[in-house]
């Protein structure tokens, strides 16, 4: 089965006028222990099946709490995150483990590989986790991530693209209803930045519902359909964007404007 099948495959899950949601946050408050603002504060937003939404804001805003919270990695201090129709706050760790582990696919900042593994062996841990003999699916992934060729070379051993590449692959290999990308560009050169980008857009083409976390906002206009700018733990701007050279200066004003006030 090629990429377009499976990801359509989950895509026709949803109603017949189009989109339906998949992700909602209603007052969700974070606050880490000894904090006294919080880190989320009061955010509540919806995301539908198929969208490509960037999370955007300075260091520090709450965007990838905001991701943390989805992914089931971390907990609300009060408000209810829902995903697929499950209440992540009614699940036990083992539930949130099955459910990350079946749900979401998470892309890092800093790939997260075993440098003990080959590269075709680290796409293979979460299927393996799952009990899946899944190398077929892996080699197709490594061949339309233009990686098949390092497939039995040890991770230690690329570069900082093709390492963001195969966790890429790693990510996708359980057919994750939502990909959760935290800054996959942040530790990459202008170039291989902007080659895993274009592999995540051609990701969504093909139905993968997609949040991605930057700070770059002229990354997340050229790329996502949908811009959430958040500061100080509050969601200040919500575009949806369709003209990408516009919506760029656009998303900068605004949040030039909330920084100053």
């Amino acid at each position: 089965m090629d990429g377009r099948t499976f990801f359509r495959t989950f895509r026709d899950g949803g109603d017949k006028n189009g989109m339906t949601e998949l992700v909602r946050l209603t007052d969700v408050t974070k606050v880490y222990q000894g904090g006294i603002t919080g880190a989320l504060n009061g955010v509540s937003v919806a995301v539908e099946k198929g969208e490509f939404t960037a999370i955007m804001g300075p260091s520090g805003s709450g965007k990838s709490t905001m991701l943390n919270l989805v992914a089931g990695v971390d907990r609300p201090t009060s408000g209810s995150v829902v995903v697929g129709g499950t209440e992540l706050g009614q699940l036990g760790e083992t539930g949130l483990a099955r459910f990350r582990r079946d749900h979401i696919g998470f892309v890092f900042q800093f790939f997260y590989l075993l440098p003990n593994l080959t590269a075709l062996e680290n796409v293979l841990i979460p299927a393996q986790l799952k009990g899946n003999p899944a190398s077929g699916r892996a080699r197709e992934l490594m061949e339309r991530l233009g990686i098949i060729d390092i497939a039995s070379r040890y991770a230690a051993r690329l570069s900082g693209g093709q390492q963001q590449r195969v966790a890429i692959a790693r990510a996708l290999i359980n057919k994750p209803t939502l990909l959760l990308a935290d800054e996959p560009t942040g530790a990459l050169d202008t170039r291989s930045g902007e080659q895993v980008m274009e592999l995540l857009s051609e990701l969504h083409r093909d139905g993968q519902t997609i949040l991605l976390v930057t700070h770059d906002a002229k990354l997340a206009t050229r790329h996502a359909a949908r811009v959430l700018s958040v500061i100080d733990g509050k969601i200040v701007d919500d575009a949806r964007l369709e003209s990408p050279e516009l919506a760029a200066s656009d998303v900068i004003r605004v949040r030039g404007e909330e920084a100053s006030r």
